[in-house]
């Protein structure tokens, strides 16, 4: 975008050698109702880069970027792929924050399928994939091939959403109760939800470190939904790069009490169309509201296209059935995470039934969840 001419009095403008309309530079240097009405058409991206032209577009981009505070989703597949030198997700997200992204993101969530988006030498265990979607499109479940989806947070008010990594150390297996507290896991009267997911857990004693770091949390009145997934790849890990035999738990804790949230769980049982939709009906009876709701689906690997006969995408397409307007991410992993249960509105926590740790860990199974992020003002 070029700059017209300087900002009024405002300070900031450079105004030699401007050849613009001397009306259109009173307009955009003075007049913050028009600026801002131009400025709400620009990526966020631009608006970072526009806010330094004067004070009065830096306030006017503070405003802007203030109404912006709804969850954007970038999602890759099959489409997009075929260029060898990077993973389709790396390039579509640089694309998409470049023209279409919106909102400041606060806290983003990322995945892919491992086998391409981490080198060969470095890959461990089954093949990671996505489903996703959007709020209009039908979510794909994707078994073959690279697929990806970033899943960008921005601040909202009244929630607080909380990214955890703890890394399995051999020497010391304790997690002290501050780690917790520090994240939002203990010590929090308004969690609500909990994403949890372990890495690397092929590797020795890597299960019971997960197991063990979600039994200080799993008896709470809670959502917990996640899996084992084959690696993480963390921009904020503390330790840089991260081992590529370490293994741990990482996550997102969402916290405040405008949030509801329900998960239902998909056990061996569930095998065909009529199955899976008895279970969305038991999701949809949890009565969460789908404006502002983003919705996840953690499957074993085990439980695409041949699970169901050789028909495809049937999980993603039962949701989508019942929540016509919630968008669907997740992916196909090694081990799912979860149960029914709901936290619902009224400050009411409800659970679905008493649950040991053992019976949050599951093989062969799909566990669906709606997050519900209060309603936009």
């Amino acid at each position: 975008m070029e700059v017209v001419g300087g900002c009024g009095d405002h300070g900031g403008g450079d105004r030699r050698g401007s050849s613009a309309d001397p009306q259109s530079t009173f307009v955009l240097g003075n007049l913050a109702e028009v600026v801002e009405r131009v400025l709400t058409f620009l990526p966020a991206k631009a608006l970072l880069r526009v806010a330094g032209v004067c004070r009065l577009w830096r306030e006017c981009v503070r405003r802007v970027l203030r109404t912006h505070r709804s969850v954007t989703w970038i999602s890759a597949g099959l489409a997009d792929a075929g260029h060898l030198e990077e993973h389709c997700l790396v390039r579509v997200v640089a694309e998409e924050l470049e023209q279409n992204v919106h909102i400041l993101p606060q806290t983003v969530l990322y995945m892919a399928d491992s086998e391409t988006f981490i080198s060969l030498e470095e890959c461990r265990g089954h093949k990671r994939v996505t489903p996703m979607g959007s709020g209009n499109n039908r979510p794909q479940e994707i078994e073959i091939g690279e697929s990806g989806f970033a899943l960008l947070f921005p601040q909202i008010e009244g929630i607080k959403i909380q990214p955890f990594h703890f890394i399995k150390d051999p020497k010391n297996l304790t997690l002290e109760r501050h780690q917790l507290t520090a994240v939002g896991l203990l010590d929090n009267p308004e969690l609500r939800v909990v994403l949890v997911f372990g890495y690397n857990c092929c590797k020795a004693g890597a299960s019971n470190y997960l197991q063990r770091v979600i039994s200080h949390f799993s008896d709470m009145n809670v959502i917990l939904a996640g899996g084992q997934v084959d690696n993480l790849a963390s921009l904020t890990s503390d330790k840089h790069p991260l081992d590529i035999d370490a293994t741990g738990v990482v996550g997102l804790s969402f916290s405040g009490h405008r949030i509801q949230s329900a998960t239902v769980l998909l056990n061996e049982d569930v095998n065909d169309e009529k199955t899976v939709e008895a279970a969305m009906q038991r999701l949809k009876a949890a009565n969460i509201p789908e404006r502002n709701t983003i919705g996840f689906m953690f499957a074993c690997v085990g439980r695409g296209f041949q699970y169901y006969r050789a028909k495809g995408n049937v999980e993603a397409d039962a949701f989508r059935k019942f929540f016509p307007s919630v968008p669907l991410f997740g992916f196909f992993g090694n081990g799912e995470i979860g149960c029914d249960r709901i936290v619902t509105g009224n400050f009411i926590l409800k659970k679905c039934n008493e649950v040991k740790d053992d019976d949050l860990f599951h093989s062969y199974t799909t566990i669906m969840a709606l997050i519900h992020l209060g309603s936009s003002k």
